[in-house]
């Protein structure tokens, strides 16, 4: 018998090194063993099968998301992409957790010993954050719809104190007016119209770009549909439609703020500016992706 090593499977079957050896770890390889440090493979071993004997995503990204988010895998790009996108776009909207309470969350289901108070709803809007992030790269694939944005809708904001108010319609469209940074937006009884028009207008363009998209998430923070909830949803948005695409997403940190709300505002008269904050978080994103040697275009 002939036995090859990680790297050189790796190759044969255009699967990350990480994963293989996950494979090989859970026995999940036929015939592997280690000697020492190493992995011995052989030579005509096939990758494990799995229930639909398909491939999950020929998109290299949501592949690794989809086969680590049914593994459960820690340390791998599910992992990371969970903390990071619901650390930053939480912190955003006025989340006092860090990212270490972040990350302890979402590997423990616990917050861990803390000495400062804490919201509660800064806790429940994470957890239901994941259970968002499950839900696009679930259904990443899937036609942006009114349903599939009220469905983020509701699973970020259920079992908040908002979620218990009279006036505040968790999953449905905001009915009360409001306004983002002072500026006015839709007005409640028009916001299903727009929203309907953007989505129409939006799914018009065959071949989506990188600035289709922004522009979408764009018009849909002027809107502004729901009572609160507006900003998260909108960049998960992104991130699904960017994984729909085969565009590589990004995620808008700490550090991009201010970059990225002064691109919104000036989208009108100078794309360049949000344009270029997305595409500096993407080059980030891009070194994430490099690091855990998942390919992209």
């Amino acid at each position: 018998m002939k036995y090859i090593s990680v790297s050189e499977f790796s190759k044969k079957w255009n699967i990350s090194e990480r994963t293989i050896r996950n494979y090989c770890a859970t026995a999940r390889i036929k015939g592997a063993f280690l000697t020492g440090k190493t992995w011995n493979i052989p030579e005509d071993a096939t990758l494990p099968e799995k229930g639909n004997k398909k491939k999950l995503s020929k998109n290299p990204l949501l592949h690794h998301l989809k086969e680590q988010k049914e593994m459960k895998l820690h340390g791998g790009i599910y992992h990371r992409t969970q903390i990071d996108l619901t650390y930053n776009s939480n912190r955003i909207e006025g989340s006092k957790l860090t990212h270490d309470q972040t990350r302890y969350i979402f590997e423990t289901n616990t917050i861990g010993t803390i000495k400062e108070n804490i919201n509660v709803d800064d806790i429940i809007e994470t957890t239901n954050h994941f259970r968002c992030i499950d839900f696009i790269i679930d259904k990443a694939t899937a036609k942006l719809s009114e349903s599939f944005i009220k469905e983020l809708h509701f699973l970020l904001k259920s079992g908040t104190s908002d979620s218990q108010k009279d006036w505040f319609h968790v999953g449905d469209y905001k009915k009360l007016p409001n306004e983002v940074g002072g500026n006015p937006t839709c007005p409640p009884k028009e916001v299903k119209t727009k929203i309907a028009a953007l989505l129409s207008e939006y799914h018009s363009i065959e071949k989506k770009t990188f600035e289709d998209i922004i522009d979408f998430h764009y018009q849909f923070e002027i809107i502004h549909a729901f009572q609160d909830g507006n900003g998260r949803v909108g960049r998960l948005i992104i991130f699904k439609e960017c994984l729909a695409n085969n565009i590589v997403p990004f995620i808008i940190d700490e550090e991009l703020k201010f970059f990225y709300y002064r691109g919104l505002q000036e989208w009108l008269h100078v794309k360049e500016y949000l344009l270029d904050t997305c595409l500096s978080a993407q080059d980030h994103y891009k070194s994430i992706l490099q690091y855990f040697e998942i390919e992209f275009e």
